[in-house]
């Protein structure tokens, strides 16, 4: 979502092509072989950098490519959610903005409450028998609306999904509630994005980037009772000698249901601290010091 042209997308803090490509190599450099995006992010353009990114720095099969289906791309019925026209209409357009002809990991970017689950599970079932989609994930959903599209499935004899991509990390941490243990017990794996809370987990409180001041989704990070988790993440650091966003990461990857966060990148530091976060392992007590200050949101919303 970091990639895209600004000017057709949600988004106006996105890098433009040339300033993403430094990324793109970075990550091949350190073995990041891991990219998702979404045909909805800028407007499709994020689709296109990465496709051409693949041929410039790696091969397509030395990447696990992952994109997402559901947001609206344009008025009419195959143009939005998940019925089949919009499955089967948007999945091709989708290869071909990438330039491949499978995606590794497909997910559903919401619920469709407009459309059968069964419509959907087969329709992704045909897809992956197609040979264009190689395994399945969903994201941003209550966990009922995951069980019931789940249970379609194994009901059918049709592809379940494997992949679980939702907002966790340390400053939220809801979907402990019910999405975590339901995928633990289903052996689904969880591909969590804002890892870092937008950056908030990254800095000390207070601290602004042009992101956190224009990006209202940023902003839902600046409450209260956030600041004495960024607070605890800060202390650990510091006595460490780690960056903050280092800890928030490793508190992460130290749960069992994390396969790999989704890290946004868009300074050359995000991708060196991601990866050198795969050999921090906090303690028992810096864990239950990060997460003794947090505070339990009522009205949860991704």
């Amino acid at each position: 979502m970091s990639y895209g042209v600004a000017a057709t997308g949600m988004h106006q803090w996105t890098l433009e092509e040339d300033a993403a490509a430094a990324f793109f190599r970075q990550a091949v450099e350190l073995g990041v072989t891991f990219w998702d995006t979404a045909n909805v992010y800028q407007g499709g353009t994020s689709e296109e950098f990465v496709g051409r990114a693949i041929r410039r720095w790696s091969r397509r099969e030395d990447i696990v490519l992952a994109t997402k289906v559901h947001g609206t791309m344009h008025e009419g019925p195959g143009g939005s959610g998940l019925s089949r026209k919009a499955i089967l209409e948007q999945l091709d357009a989708s290869l071909r903005r990438l330039d491949t002809d499978y995606v590794d990991v497909y997910y559903v970017h919401r619920f469709d409450d407009d459309v059968p689950v069964e419509e959907t599970m087969e329709t992704l079932h045909d897809v992956v028998k197609a040979g264009k989609v190689r395994y399945l994930g969903a994201s941003s959903m209550w966990a009922w609306q995951f069980a019931k599209l789940q249970h379609a499935a194994h009901l059918n004899g049709w592809t379940p999904f494997v992949a679980m991509q939702d907002q966790y990390n340390v400053l939220r941490r809801e979907e402990e509630r019910d999405m975590i243990p339901l995928c633990l017990d289903q052996g689904v794996g969880l591909t969590p994005y804002s890892p870092l809370a937008k950056g908030r987990a990254a800095r000390p409180w207070g601290r602004q980037t042009a992101r956190s001041s224009t990006d209202v989704v940023a902003q839902a990070f600046d409450r209260d009772v956030d600041k004495a988790v960024v607070d605890a993440i800060e202390r650990v650091a510091e006595a460490r000698g780690t960056p903050m966003a280092q800890v928030a990461l490793a508190w992460l990857l130290s749960k069992p249901v994390t396969s790999c966060p989704i890290v946004g990148a868009t300074r050359p530091n995000h991708l060196i601290d991601a990866v050198a976060a795969l050999d921090v392992h906090l303690t028992l007590d810096e864990v239950a010091a990060l997460e003794e200050p947090y505070t339990a949101q009522d009205n949860y919303w991704w």
